[in-house]
């Protein structure tokens, strides 16, 4: 090889590296923006009374939550803003990461791709609503219910995000179960016929997956396991209007 076109291939792939660095910043500058402005409007300590309003409506009245580690009531409100400032400037972030793919995708692709990203970002979404407002209130007051009276029910803050945070993972994860099944139809990976015949699977398969990720409540686990069972269904049903809706051209260029 020559060394002109290696030239042109290594500033090529500089040139890449200096967009990704630009995309990367600009993401992060979103962020911290949207985290500043949290920090003063509502503040963490509001931000995490929010997030711990579940939990405190299953306790007992006048029953608090207690902050063990030192800096705990400091740490933990930031983290909690911190999370809250990522998922707000979500779409922001995603726009950059489209914004540094899209040059290279072809028409057909850009098609392919921005309604997943869209929809993957609102199923998330989705289901770390349906978790919070549906689910920990319900799961909450199960678990306490099994209380002795000689049990002062007073979790631990940090324990507390820790599994909010846990929680909330595992539903929006789960919420994508419609972007999977499309996906995989798309692509050719595997047929709608296919994934119709091990229906039984799945259904089985999401009770087993529940019973791991959630609390050993049955609330918990049937929160989980139904939806994604539903959304399952609703990848079916999609998949195919999808894969039709983005299907190639005959002649397509890439940046078109």
């Amino acid at each position: 090889m020559s060394e002109e076109p290696k030239a042109g291939m290594e500033d090529t792939f500089i040139s890449h590296l200096v967009e990704l660095r630009d995309r990367l910043v600009r993401a992060s500058i979103g962020v911290l923006i949207i985290c500043g402005l949290l920090f003063l409007w509502p503040g963490p300590a509001h931000i995490y009374d929010f997030l711990a309003r579940p939990m405190m409506a299953s306790l007992p009245s006048g029953a608090k939550m207690i902050a063990t580690g030192v800096i705990s009531p400091f740490m933990v409100p930031m983290k909690v803003t911190l999370l809250l400032a990522f998922i707000v400037s979500l779409p922001w972030v995603l726009y950059q990461v489209w914004a540094f793919i899209a040059p290279g995708l072809y028409l057909h692709e850009k098609k392919l791709v921005i309604p997943l990203v869209v929809s993957s970002s609102l199923l998330f979404l989705a289901g770390i609503a349906f978790c919070y407002f549906l689910v920990f209130g319900r799961v909450f007051k199960f678990i306490n219910a099994f209380a002795p009276a000689s049990i002062m029910v007073a979790p631990d803050i940090e324990n507390y995000l820790d599994f909010v945070m846990s929680m909330c993972l595992a539903f929006g994860l789960a919420f994508e179960v419609p972007i999977v099944v499309v996906v995989l139809v798309r692509m050719g990976f595997v047929t709608l016929e296919k994934l119709k015949s091990i229906r039984p699977y799945v259904i089985v398969g999401s009770f087993v997956i529940a019973a791991i990720v959630t609390p050993p409540d049955i609330v918990s686990q049937f929160s989980l396991a139904v939806p994604m069972c539903l959304l399952y269904e609703l990848g079916l049903l999609v998949a195919p209007i999808f894969a039709k809706a983005t299907q190639a051209p005959i002649e397509d260029t890439p940046g078109a």
